[in-house]
């Protein structure tokens, strides 16, 4: 790609002016007066005042002046400049540049406004007033369009910092709405991109050999999973959509094995996350005392949280937070879920629902397909529970009600037919302990009968 090189050397007059301190840019030698002119003339450049006709007008909003490109690459290359950038940013310089991107038809120009954004998010201060801003949400309107969205990508990989930036946002804001949106890029840039979630995963994830800790207190290395978590448990209350983005990030984590070992490789991150998740899923959602209704409301943030649980669970088992006596509290709410999701999936033909247009109906489908999705993890996390299941905690679960007749029957029905041997596994150990349950149990599902 060509670039420009920096701004040519002042006039005379500039000169003067700038001996006497009146134009400079903080400590640099560029000039307010042709930075002003250059961000005029691009201001004018989206919102020209001309007599052409519609179709002149679109043409030529899809190319760039010469003269213009020069002038806009040259902010690009000062812009690397933290004086720069903090000048830019006093004087609302991203508003024109987010403006460029929303009305905008050159290619060209998009990208050096980028590339421009993207410099000045390298300097914290100024990346955290960015992302403060409304305007962040048209940063999720760019990674949503195919055609800028890898500009962005490649942009925000370009440079290291803006991965500290956010990481400091999501680890010490407590600004509920400034964490979700930042949530949000974060969430699209993971779906977009696994290349760079891998690259976040890794930053940070070991100190340098040569860096003591002492050293490193100033700048500290920002791990992905402990900022995530940090983040979700401010929006927790206040937020029940931000919460859902973060669960979400975490789950996309787990697509990779480089995810979960960030996880569950340090305990205390293991610990933490492991920790937020039970109590989120056995004291807050979907609880005994809700009406099954709620879990449409609940049905995309459940299904993250319990992916999670399942990932850490299959690879952790060993941990002590995973103590055997958490077993029965998740199955007690995996077999609650799976209970309600049967309930939210019955439709009675001479229902409200029934009766809706096809809009109504599209929608519902798409109820329907994230609840199916929510079963399918839930069945999957419920059958890995089950391979582990004791003859003291069956007991256990008898007495306390967690696995009655009722709750077994709900879980067979779901696992059958693909989790037979689990099923028939789970039977062996009950049998051991109540011997007449297992038998009412095999009788109701044949499917399920001991092989001997």
């Amino acid at each position: 790609m060509d670039r420009n090189p920096s701004p040519p050397p002042p006039s005379r007059d500039q000169a003067e002016e700038e001996a006497a301190g009146g134009d400079c840019i903080g400590s640099t030698v560029y000039s307010k007066h042709w930075l002003f002119g250059v961000l005029s003339g691009l201001i004018q450049t989206v919102n020209p005042e001309s007599t052409k006709s519609n179709s002149d007008d679109e043409e030529q909003q899809m190319e760039l002046d010469e003269e213009m490109e020069n002038e806009i690459c040259r902010v690009w290359d000062m812009s690397m400049d933290e004086d720069v950038a903090l000048f830019l940013q006093e004087f609302k310089a991203p508003d024109i540049f987010m403006g460029v991107l929303a009305k905008s038809r050159c290619p060209r120009l998009r990208e050096i406004c980028v590339g421009i954004l993207g410099n000045m998010a390298c300097f914290q201060e100024i990346c955290v007033s960015i992302s403060s801003d409304k305007n962040l949400g048209l940063l999720l309107t760019c990674l949503s369009q195919t055609e800028v969205a890898s500009v962005w990508v490649e942009r925000i990989r370009e440079h290291p910092a803006i991965y500290d930036s956010i990481c400091f946002i999501m680890s010490s804001s407590t600004n509920v709405d400034l964490l979700v949106k930042v949530g949000e890029v974060v969430d699209k840039l993971f779906d977009l991109d696994e290349k760079l979630m891998l690259e976040w995963i890794r930053n940070g994830a070991v100190q340098p050999l040569d860096q003591p800790q002492e050293e490193s207190e100033e700048q500290p290395a920002f791990r992905i999973v402990p900022c995530v978590l940090e983040a979700a448990k401010q929006v927790r209350s206040e937020n029940p959509e931000g919460l859902d983005v973060y669960m979400h990030i975490l789950q996309l984590l787990t697509t990779v094995d480089d995810g979960i070992q960030a996880i569950v490789q340090c305990p205390d991150t293991g610990k933490d996350t492991w920790n937020l998740l039970f109590d989120l899923v056995c004291h807050e959602f979907c609880q005994s005392d809700d009406p099954p209704i709620i879990l449409q409301e609940q049905k995309t943030v459940l299904a993250s949280i319990f992916s999670v649980l399942s990932a850490i669970y299959a690879s952790q088992a060993e941990q002590e937070y995973l103590k055997i006596e958490k077993d029965l509290p998740l199955i007690d709410s995996l077999i609650r879920v799976l209970q309600n999701t049967e309930h939210c999936q019955k439709k009675p033909e001479d229902s409200a629902e029934s009766r809706t247009g096809e809009t109504k109906k599209s929608d519902l489908t798409q109820d329907d397909f994230h609840l199916k999705i929510l079963k399918d993890i839930s069945c999957e996390f419920l059958s890995i529970i089950f391979q582990v299941l004791t003859k003291e905690t069956v007991a256990q679960g008898l007495k306390e009600g967690q696995l009655s007749k009722q709750k077994c029957s709900c879980a067979f029905q779901n696992l059958l037919p693909f989790y037979s041997p689990v099923v028939e596994d789970f039977l062996r150990v009950l049998r051991e302990v109540d011997e007449t349950l297992a038998d009412d149990l095999e009788e109701a599902f044949p499917s399920s009968k001991v092989h001997t």
